[in-house]
């Protein structure tokens, strides 16, 4: 017996779509598309059997990236990228399961302002200035 792959479509009360991608046996599969009430993209990415998985894109209502990362098994994963309202980036952070463990960088005006370090979503070290993380740090650790 073979599956069969249907493109899905909901929408909104005021008739925009609210979402479309594939649903194979009312699993949510490969790429899918999500919007706002107002019509403009929310999000993208794909789904393996319902959950989140690979690299998706989240934006606000005036179509402005808001972050963007990567996804396993529906939790938010390795480096995510948060944009400010100018659309430059604001920090980047490595995350598992969905909580900052790893480093967090902060910037301003596009340049780094900070470093901070994460276990489990708690904060345990922060750095104002790149000599002093490099003395505590290996810059490997940051790919």
């Amino acid at each position: 017996m073979t599956s069969t792959k249907v493109y899905h479509r909901e929408y909104h009360s005021n008739g925009k779509t609210k979402s479309q991608g594939w649903i194979i046996e009312k699993s949510k599969e490969d790429f899918w598309k999500f919007y706002h009430f107002n019509g403009s993209l929310k999000k993208q990415g794909h789904y393996k059997m319902n959950e989140e998985k690979g690299y998706w894109h989240f934006y606000s209502e005036d179509g402005k990236l808001e972050m963007e990362g990567h996804f396993n098994q529906g939790k938010k994963v390795k480096w995510w990228l948060f944009y400010d309202e100018n659309g430059s980036i604001n920090h980047k952070c490595q995350l598992k399961d969905g909580v900052k463990n790893g480093y967090c960088l902060k910037y301003t005006d596009q340049e780094l302002k900070s470093a901070e370090k994460y276990k489990n979503g708690k904060k345990i070290k922060e750095w104002f200035s790149f000599g002093s993380f490099k003395k505590e740090n290996k810059l490997s650790d940051l790919k």
